[in-house]
This record gives structure tokens, C-alpha cells and sequence, in this order.
């Protein structure tokens, strides 16, 4: 496979992710989750121009000019590591990267993807009831009282970005591994803030100081609901242990606080 791609060097296992990510050389490897939209993302991040505020990990075509080689897919090394004490920089790369796909239109696999994030994502937003344990259920009471409709206009989005963008000195961020969702901007945004809170050490402060993007406490209410619905997809009731169900409460009351609040 990896001679497909033209790569020589001796593959080395990656940290982070899922555990399947190589490295060989100046490529990146890991193995296809859903084709359709493993192709669809190599095609738009292939033709996406170059940005002075972010950096993109580029697909790469194997010798014979397919994006996908016996289950495999590759893009370019991208110099950097994540930074989880960075979460502003994270959130304005963010803003910038869905600044510059704003007008890509909606992909039809959405539609098909099936997995426990897509899963989260559509309770979330009141697309499937709220089936779950008593300790999920604990939490999401509150945040399902206090969701409101909204809005906002839907767009291409980057749904996991805390460990997905990269820093390197003297180089913009760089984005990889990006999960498409077709959701508001401002969600994308208070996923990242969820995530900073359960799980990164960030104080309310972080939350205060982007409360001004379009309705901040409804998308704090359904970036939660989305993390903690496909926690429970992924594991179920074993795996609300008391330090999860404590990671999730501080920021679940913050969010609450929240919810009917106009721009700051």
C-alpha cells in the first residue's frame, strides 16, 4: 500500500487520534472510516486555496491517481503540534477555516453517515429522541430543558477542533482530520469551548470571551448535548464513570446560564 502512494521510508505509528495513523516519510496514512466522504473532503481540500491564516494537511493522490488505496487514504506531513492551552487561537482558526468554505454546499453523505458522532450530532439538534442511562440522563436534563430553537444558517463545519489543529513557530495553524458537519458556525465554536471546559482545564472565561458569536448559549446547550449523547453511543452505561459525569457538570451548569442570553 504504501508503495502506492510512492512512499519509501518505514512506516512509524502516530500519537493521538484513533490509534491507526502511520507515518512514512513526509506522508500521513490512516485507514478510511466511510469512503463517500473520505473522497468528497480529498476533493474540496485538494482545490481549497492556500490561506494566510491556516495551513491545511493536503490529500495526496496515490501513483494512479485514486485518493483511497486498499482502505487507506494519505495527505501531507504538516508540521506542529496541538496545544490544548490555545483554545482562542484554536477557535479563530476555526472561524477562518469555515470562513473559507462558507459556500461549499451541503454533501449528500451526511445523510448517510451512521456512527456514534453523527448519532450525537442528531440528537443534538432534535433529529432523533434522547435515548440513554439514568447518569447521562442526569445530564442532559437540564440542557434539554433549556434548548430553544434557533435561527442561525447551516454551513460546512469542522466538528472536533481542539486536538485538530496544529502550532508550529513562525507558521499559521494548521488543520487536520476533519469530521464535516452541516451545522452553524457558532456550533463548531462551542464544541471547541465544551471540549476545552470537560476536558482541557479552561475556566468560564473562555466562554465569556466568544459569547458574542450568534446564539452562544443554544449552541453551548447542543455542543454538550452532541458530546455527551455520542459518549453514551460509544460506551454506554459503563462508561459514565463518577470523573466523567464530574468532568461534564461544571461546564453543563455554565451552559444552562447561559441558554437565553442575547449576544454579549
Amino acid at each position: 500500500m504504501l508503495a502506492a502512494f510512492g512512499a519509501t521510508d518505514d512506516p512509524v505509528v502516530l500519537p493521538g487520534g484513533k490509534g491507526g495513523t502511520w507515518r512514512a516519510g513526509r506522508l500521513v496514512f490512516k485507514p478510511v472510516e466511510f469512503l463517500a466522504e473520505t473522497l468528497w473532503r480529498a476533493e474540496v481540500l485538494a482545490e481549497l486555496p492556500d490561506s494566510a491564516e491556516f495551513r491545511l494537511a493536503r490529500p495526496v493522490r496515490a501513483l494512479d491517481g485514486a485518493w483511497v488505496i486498499q482502505g487507506w487514504e494519505a495527505c501531507r506531513l504538516v508540521a506542529g503540534e496541538p496545544d490544548v492551552r490555545r483554545q482562542d487561537d484554536v477557535l479563530r482558526t476555526g472561524i477562518a477555516f469555515h470562513s473559507a468554505i462558507s459556500d461549499l454546499l451541503r454533501p449528500a453523505f451526511l445523510d448517510l453517515r451512521d456512527d456514534p458522532w453523527s448519532f450525537g450530532d442528531r440528537v443534538a439538534w432534535e433529529e432523533l429522541p434522547v435515548q440513554a442511562c439514568p447518569a447521562a440522563l442526569d445530564l442532559l436534563g437540564p440542557l434539554i430543558q433549556s434548548r430553544r430553537p434557533v435561527d442561525l444558517a447551516s454551513q460546512l463545519v469542522h466538528g472536533d477542533l481542539p486536538g485538530n489543529v496544529l502550532f508550529a513557530d513562525g507558521l499559521p495553524p494548521a488543520i487536520i482530520d476533519w469530521p464535516a458537519y452541516w451545522r452553524p458556525a457558532s456550533w463548531a465554536s462551542a464544541v471547541a469551548v465544551a471540549d476545552a471546559l470537560c476536558w482541557y482545564g479552561a475556566s468560564p472565561d473562555l466562554a465569556a470571551r466568544w459569547s458574542h458569536l450568534p446564539e452562544w448559549g443554544q449552541m453551548l446547550i447542543r455542543a454538550l448535548i452532541y458530546r455527551i449523547a455520542t459518549h453514551e453511543a460509544v460506551f454506554g452505561s459503563a462508561g459514565w464513570t463518577q470523573d466523567q459525569v464530574e468532568a461534564y457538570r461544571p461546564a453543563v451548569d455554565l451552559a444552562v446560564t447561559y441558554a437565553d442570553r442575547g449576544p454579549a
